[in-house]
């Protein structure tokens, strides 16, 4: 979850994020701030609104300008399998996309997926290119409060979150080969791989620095635009871990190779809130908070977290900002 905190940050202590689903066992094993320089790939996902949209229980409720657009434009970096990915015929599928079909039935309006990097998402939100980033983003009081993670100085207008999943973060290795890791101090000196600008990317920086505070070498990290990036650099033998959020990380476990390309190793930390950034004081915030609360009592949401096998990070609450 993680991941995907620099922006997912002080990630350090929190995209971290993910799934005790998947944690366990990884028998489930299914189981990121504007301008981007990727094509903008506009991907509804199918929520359906009514035909009358006025029979949608929360449509009321959204601002004007929303309800005149019947759309919802999502910020998203559409590359981080289950969240949110590309099937083999190019619809956006995974646990961000369905549940916005889910909310799109309470809102009586569609979401649209648009695809950016995660490191330009929360600019691209506060140009307005987006209503929401709905990217597997960890909530973080530095993201709260427009905060640079790494520096500690202030980069611009912070956001609100409505926190709808809980994650970790999770290393990872080619299958049979660990190189003695099991934890995140056995890493210094190591070469690693994470997507940039993510809670794995601050914490593997904030071990480096404690590997060369206790006279260690350093770990040699290598951030990539986006996580399967990072793992086709780990699968070539660029590096020797990776980091990424656990529901990621058991998917790719899963999945990769038919099961044969990586394992994880050791245990997920640092686990923290996936939210739905909005821009500060926007009057859909409170709307969607609502709705997300919906589909959690009739159950939509928990056949979302079943299907993709991250039940274990499912919460019975959506909340407003509960990111430390």
């Amino acid at each position: 979850m993680t991941a995907r905190t620099s922006c997912r940050t002080t990630a350090a202590k929190s995209r971290m994020a993910a799934v005790g689903t998947i944690a366990v066992a990884g028998a489930l094993l299914l189981t990121a701030c504007g301008d981007q320089t990727k094509s903008t790939d506009s991907s509804p996902s199918s929520s359906s609104s009514s035909s009358s949209e006025s029979k949608a229980p929360l449509f009321d409720q959204l601002p004007k300008a929303i309800q005149d657009a019947g759309v919802i434009k999502v910020g998203s970096d559409i590359a981080y399998p289950p969240v949110e990915f590309k099937d083999t015929s190019g619809k956006t599928v995974g646990i961000d996309p369905d549940l916005a079909d889910a909310l799109g039935k309470q809102l009586g309006v569609k979401f649209e997926f648009e695809n950016g990097t995660f490191d330009t998402l929360v600019t691209g939100l506060r140009a307005k290119r987006y209503d929401l980033v709905m990217s597997a983003m960890t909530d973080t009081k530095d993201r709260q409060n427009g905060v640079d993670g790494d520096t500690g100085k202030k980069v611009g207008e912070g956001v609100d979150f409505v926190d709808y999943f809980t994650a970790g973060v999770s290393l990872y290795t080619k299958k049979g080969a660990d190189n003695g890791i099991s934890k995140w101090s056995d890493l210094c000196g190591k070469k690693m791989v994470v997507q940039r600008a993510t809670v794995s990317d601050d914490l593997a920086k904030a071990e480096s620095a404690k590997c060369v505070a206790d006279g260690k070498q350093k770990i040699s990290i290598e951030a990539f635009d986006n996580d399967q990036q990072a793992q086709t650099r780990l699968r070539s033998g660029g590096a020797v871990v990776g980091a990424s959020d656990f529901p990621v990380t058991a998917y790719a476990v899963k999945t990769s190779g038919g099961g044969k390309d990586f394992q994880v190793v050791g245990e997920q930390v640092e686990a923290a809130p996936y939210g739905i950034a909005l821009a500060k004081n926007n009057p859909l915030t409170p709307t969607l908070l609502t709705a997300m609360n919906e589909i959690i009592k009739n159950g939509e949401y928990g056949k979302v977290m079943t299907k993709w096998g991250v039940a274990d990070g499912a919460v019975t609450e959506a909340k407003l900002n509960g990111g430390s």
